[in-house]
Formats: structure tokens, sequence, C-alpha cells
């Protein structure tokens, strides 16, 4: 699933009341045919996804979810049940099980995942040692009054975290649904002295008590509003980006660029593991790059120099690769282009985040033969073929309504469905390795770094491996 990258300003978000948020649900489960089985499962993978998004194990890994007896609760089984397949190590407190047949089904499903429910009693008093995240699926916004045993107790044991007179080293973050339990639907934490939640996951719409959220993170899940409650509520909606279930609200959190670090954790990468030929072993782990769902596993950094040294960098896509090098194409009058033309060599760089790896390829660069790159550029769809005519690449233009104009006389042009030429300007690039360096991030920053150089060996020419300290 993609991520949530960018964010929505707050003042340009629709914020619901009690009455509109209720109205809606009835919408979605009356005339537009959902069922509040197929909410609840939206729902509670909007919020691991929001959870995965800011809060990664094994840093944060043991979840506990507190559910209550209503749709809030359910929202925090799913949650439960999509975090335990992300993993993380769920725990659930459901005191006041509902009786009916989908929370007895979500029961079962996280019983069938071996997750451990906990009663109040086997609860810890002090959350701060025990948990890392804990979500807040207790009330949701139709809850009324004041909360009963054994949840008063419950919503207290949360606020204990959000007190600064608490010296625990490390106090587990808490992540609310829809509301945080307790406040007002609309006026907020009326007392003052309620649950500060860390994160908060809106659902269909921001309820008016988040404009009162002073939390790190605001995610907004729920990817299910049909245009007709949008146009009825006059909603203004953030805008979900690729096949994210979440959005992040407001502005980001202040970072400390310093402290941002990641532990990785990956399998050690040994010299007897390492194939003798780089390429295969670049197949190789290409090949687990193609399999782990990267968007796009091809993406490499490209840097070259010209005649005056100064290095520069773009992402290309890598688009053939044989034992002859690593092939991509472009636009010959580019600035790379150029720059190749003066010193032809280069540096590639695959990063696969997601596996904890790279591979640094070097070597010379040379024009691939224009067979090559006519067979390539034939094989593009016709809308790529005439945005690589339009798109003069490195030159200034007048802005962007130049380029739609290009393309839609082109596409006048060749409407009659006729072979597209392709621009002379236009062709592919291999780079014929010099050296290879696979990169396998490990705890502690004591990464892998295994490197492959040729050297000749009786008229052959082989490849040395050579771990670097890194």
């Amino acid at each position: 699933m993609a991520s949530p990258r960018f964010l929505q300003e707050a003042d340009s978000i629709s914020y619901l009341n009690q009455r509109q948020a209720a109205e809606i649900d009835e919408i979605l489960m009356g005339p537009l045919g959902f069922c509040v089985d197929q909410l609840m499962e939206l729902a509670g993978l909007s919020v691991a996804t929001s959870i995965a998004e800011v809060y990664k194990p094994p840093e944060f890994n043991r979840v506990l979810a507190i559910c209550g007896p209503g749709n809030n609760g359910g929202d925090g089984l799913v949650a439960a049940r999509h975090l335990h397949h992300f993993g993380y190590k769920p725990f659930i407190c459901y005191p006041k099980r509902t009786a009916k047949a989908l929370y007895n089904g979500l029961v079962t499903q996280l019983e069938s995942l071996s997750i451990p429910f906990l009663s109040v009693e086997d609860l810890p008093v002090d959350f701060s040692g025990d948990f890392d995240i804990i979500v807040d699926a207790i009330f949701g916004f139709s809850f009324h009054g004041s909360p009963r045993p054994p949840f008063d107790d419950l919503i207290q044991r949360l606020v204990a975290l959000g007190d600064s007179s608490q010296k625990h080293q490390k106090s587990p973050v808490v992540v609310s649904i829809d509301i945080p339990s307790g406040w007002h639907v609309e006026e907020g934490d009326l007392s003052g002295e309620g649950i500060k939640p860390e994160m908060l996951v809106s659902l269909t719409a921001p309820k008016l008590c988040a404009k009162k959220f002073s939390g790190g993170h605001h995610f907004l899940g729920g990817r299910f509003v049909p245009q007709y409650i949008a146009d009825k509520f006059m909603l203004d909606r953030p805008e979900y980006f690729g096949t994210s279930l979440c959005v992040r609200i407001g502005k980001p959190p202040q970072v400390d660029i310093s402290a941002l670090r990641e532990n990785y954790i990956s399998p050690e990468f040994w010299e007897d593991q390492a194939e003798a030929d780089p390429f295969v072993q670049f197949q190789k782990w290409f090949d687990d790059a193609m399999a782990s769902g990267l968007r796009e596993p091809n993406a490499m950094a490209l840097s070259t120099a010209g005649k005056d040294g100064k290095p520069s960098s773009r992402m290309v896509l890598l688009k053939g690769l044989d034992k002859d090098g690593f092939v991509w194409y472009t636009n010959y009058e580019s600035r790379k282009a150029q720059e190749i033309s003066q010193n032809p060599y280069a540096a590639l760089l695959f990063h696969w985040d997601i596996l904890n790896r790279q591979v640094r390829v070097e070597g010379s660069v040379e024009k691939v033969s224009d067979e090559e790159s006519e067979q390539y550029f034939h094989s593009r769809p016709r809308g790529s073929q005439i945005g690589a005519i339009v798109s003069k690449q490195s030159t200034v233009i007048p802005g962007r309504q130049y380029l739609h104009q290009q393309q839609e006389e082109l596409e006048a042009q060749y409407s009659n469905g006729s072979l597209i030429p392709k621009p002379k300007h236009w062709g592919g690039y291999r780079l014929k390795p010099e050296s290879f360096e696979f990169w396998q991030g490990q705890t502690s920053r004591l990464h892998d770094r295994l490197c492959y150089s040729p050297e000749e060996n009786d008229g052959k020419r082989l490849w040395k491996i050579e771990r670097l300290c890194p």
C-alpha cells in the first residue's frame, strides 16, 4: 500500500457536528448500500495504516487495543488484526463484549491468530512499562454521559500517560479512533483533564472536537465517502494519494532531524552467500525487490559529471539489464547527456528501503544502438512516445500550458494511429560496470558492504569480492 506522504492543511478540511456524523452513517448504511461490517473493516484498516505510517516496529511493537462495546470498539478489533499482519504484537482488552455475530466473528478471528485477550484485572495499573502503543477504541461520537466502570478507570490510566509529572523513561503513545474517549464530540475536552492522545485518526471526516486536538499526528481514514455525501454536506475533503487509505491533516510535527534514525534488522550477508558473478547477485536482489511490492524497484539514482567535475544526480528507470550492463533511456540533449558526452563515466544507486538494501554500480557509459532505441521507443505507450517528442528536456519553457499545447498538437497529428517516429534526440545509454557494491543494513550501524572489482586470472576476467568496513 502507498504511504500518505503529503498532508492537507487543517483549515481547508470540513469538520462534522454530531448530527451530521450520525446522518452520514445512516445514509451510508441506508440508500448507499454499505453494511456496518464493510465500514468497520475500512475504518480499522485505516487506523492500522495510519499507525504503521508513524510508529515503526521494532521500536513500537507492543500494542494494546482497549475496545468498548460499540462500533468504535469494533474498529479497534479490526485495527488490531491488521496490525498483527503488519508485524506488530497486539493485545486486546475487551471487557464489555457485544453479543452480535459481527463482534463474535472479530473475536474469533483474533483468537485464531493467537492474539492475547487481557481482562481489566490482567492489565498493569501503570501502562507505561508494558506497551509501546495504546489504541483508544473505547467510545465514539455517539457516546453520552459519564464513563462507567471499568472504562472510567481505564480512561484515567490513559490520562495519566499524558501527565508531564510522570518521569518514565519511555511512555506509550496513545492513538484515539475518531474522537478521544470521554471528549465531547463538538466541544472537545471540556474538563481539560481528559485523554491527550499523540495520534488521532478521524474517520469519514473529522469531528468538530478534532479542532482541539494538539497531538503530533492527525490522520483522516476511511477512503469510501462518495461524492453524493460530499455534495450534500458540502464537505471539503483531502486528496488521498496513490492507493493510500489515510492522509495526514494539518501541520507536520516538528522533528529533530539529528534524532531521526532507523535500527535496521536484516539477515546478515556473508561472503559465502554472495554469487561469484555480481550480475547474478544483482538479479537475485532485484527479484527480491520486485517480490516485495515496491512501487518502482527499477528506479535508480544516476550521477554524472561534466568536464568541470561538478556532479549532478537524478532518478531514472532501469529499462534493460544483460551481461553488457544497465540500460536507461533519455533525451540526448539533456544535461545528463551533455555531461556524459564530456565525461563518459557514471554511477548508479538502487535503494530498496523495504529490504534495507542498496546497490551501487560504477562504470563507463555508451549509447545503445539505434535499433535498440527504436525497438524500445515503439514498445512504449503512445502517450509516452508523444511525451518524448514534446519534452526538450532541461530547456526553459514559458509554462506548463506550453507542454499541453504541444501535446495536443501531436495527438491531433497522429490521431489516425499512424507510426510515431522516434526523435533523433532520444535514445538509450548503457553503463558497463567496473565495480559493484552490495549494502545491507544491520543493527547498530554494523552494515554489510560487499564490493566486487574485476581482476584477470589466466586471461579470464573474474570478480574479486571484498568486505568494506561500514
